[in-house]
C-alpha cells in the first residue's frame, strides 16, 4: 500500500535521498519518483518493491506532502530555449490554455540561450518532484542533455524539432521550406538568396539544417544555380535579418531578385533594411519566410504558415491523456503549413537590373 502524505513526513528527520532508495531498489532515481508518486510506467511488482524499501527507509518521497495525497503534482513542466521570441511564446500559450482546461498547472523552465548556466535546469528538482510531463519546445539540445531526456521515466513531448528517440510535434520542415522556394521558382525567379538560421554546430537540433537542405536541393532539381555569397546566416531575429541583408547587399556583383527566409522575423528584418536603403519590395526583390508571425499579416509578408500554439497544445493534451492512463497516447505527429501570398512576392521585372 503507498505511503500516506503524514506517514512519508514521520519519516523524513532520517535524511535518505532518493538516490539511497534507487541504489537499494536497484533502479533508477526517476523510477522512484513516478512509483511513490503514483504516475503510470511502472510495473505493480517494482512500484511495490520500491514503496517497500522506502518505507523501510524512511524516505520522504516528496516535498509536496499534498501531492502525495493525490499521486500527483498537477503540473507539467515546460522546457524552452528563450520566453521572449514569437514561436516560443505562442507555444507556451497554447500549452497554458490547454492545462488551464484540464486544471493544471504550469511550470516554466527557461533554459536562457545557449551556454553553462543551461545545466541547472538539469537538475534533479526539475524531474524528480516538481512535474509529472514535460514538454520541450523547439531547441537545440547538447548530447548530455538529450541522454538526460531519454532517461527521464516521465511522458515527454518535444514541439517544434526532432529529438532523436522522443515523440515529437512540428510542421514537415522539409516540405515547408521547398514550398517557399518552389513559390519563388514559380514565379520566375532564378537568382534566389538563402537567409538560414544559425545551426549551433555544437548542439543537436534539425530545424536550421532540413530547411537549408531544401532550399538546395529544390534549386538543384530547377537547373538553379546556388551561389555561395548569397548565402547568409542569422539567428532566427528581425535584427539579425537586417544584418543579413546589409552584408548581402554591400557585396559587389549581382544582386537576387528573391530571397528566401527560414524565419519571418528574419524576413521582416529583410524587408525593414530594404526600405531602409531604397531597395522596393518586392519590385526589386521578392521576400519569403517561414511561422506566420503575427506581424506578418499587417506587413504584407508572403510566408509559409504554421501554429506553434495548436502544435502544443496538442502535446499538452497528449501528456494529461498519457497521464490519464491513456497508454499510447504519446506519439510523433506531422503539423499542417500552408503558403499564404502576400506583398513581399511577385514576378521578377523583366530586362531590368535589381537595384544596386
Amino acid at each position: 500500500m503507498a505511503k500516506t502524505p503524514e506517514r512519508a513526513q514521520r519519516g523524513g528527520h532520517s535524511g535518505v535521498s532518493i538516490e539511497d532508495v534507487a541504489a537499494a531498489a536497484g533502479v533508477s532515481t526517476a523510477t522512484v519518483s513516478r512509483a511513490v508518486r503514483g504516475l503510470p510506467r511502472v510495473s505493480p511488482s517494482t512500484r511495490a518493491k520500491i514503496l517497500e524499501i522506502a518505507d523501510s527507509l524512511g524516505y520522504v518521497a516528496s516535498s509536496s506532502a499534498s501531492g502525495l495525497a493525490t499521486g500527483r503534482t498537477r503540473t507539467i513542466g515546460v522546457l524552452a530555449p528563450f520566453v521572449s521570441r514569437w514561436f516560443f511564446s505562442k507555444a507556451i500559450e497554447g500549452a497554458d490554455r490547454e492545462l488551464h482546461a484540464r486544471q493544471y498547472n504550469l511550470s516554466l523552465f527557461n533554459l536562457g540561450g545557449h551556454g553553462s548556466h543551461r545545466e541547472r535546469l538539469f537538475s534533479k528538482t526539475m524531474v524528480y518532484k516538481q512535474i509529472d510531463a514535460l514538454l520541450v519546445l523547439c531547441m537545440a539540445l547538447s548530447h548530455e542533455e538529450i541522454e538526460h531526456l531519454q532517461k527521464l521515466d516521465i511522458p515527454l513531448v518535444v514541439v517544434g524539432g526532432h529529438v532523436e528517440e522522443c515523440a515529437y510535434i512540428g510542421i514537415d520542415d522539409y516540405a515547408a521550406a521547398s514550398t517557399a522556394v518552389r513559390h519563388l521558382i514559380g514565379l520566375g525567379h532564378k537568382d534566389i538568396a538563402l537567409l538560414h538560421g544559425d545551426d549551433e554546430t555544437d548542439l543537436n537540433f534539425d530545424v536550421p539544417r532540413v530547411r537549408i537542405q531544401a532550399f538546395q536541393e529544390v534549386m538543384a532539381e530547377a537547373g538553379l544555380t546556388v551561389r555561395p555569397e548569397w548565402d547568409e546566416w542569422g539567428d532566427f531575429t528581425v535584427h539579425s535579418g537586417q544584418e543579413a541583408f546589409s552584408r548581402l547587399w554591400d557585396q559587389p556583383g549581382p544582386k537576387p531578385t528573391a530571397i528566401f527566409c527560414a524565419s519571418d522575423e528574419m524576413a521582416m528584418g529583410v524587408v525593414f533594411e530594404a526600405n531602409r536603403r531604397g531597395v522596393r519590395i518586392p519590385d526589386d526583390l521578392s521576400v519569403i519566410g517561414i511561422d506566420d508571425h503575427d506581424f506578418s499579416g499587417p506587413m504584407g509578408l508572403t510566408t509559409v504558415s504554421q501554429r506553434p500554439d495548436e502544435q502544443a497544445e496538442t502535446a499538452t493534451k497528449m501528456l494529461l491523456d498519457e497521464l490519464d492512463g491513456h497508454l499510447g497516447a504519446v506519439r510523433s505527429v506531422v503539423a499542417p503549413h500552408q503558403l499564404i501570398v502576400r506583398r513581399t512576392t511577385a514576378p521578377p521585372r523583366p530586362g531590368e537590373e535589381p537595384a544596386r
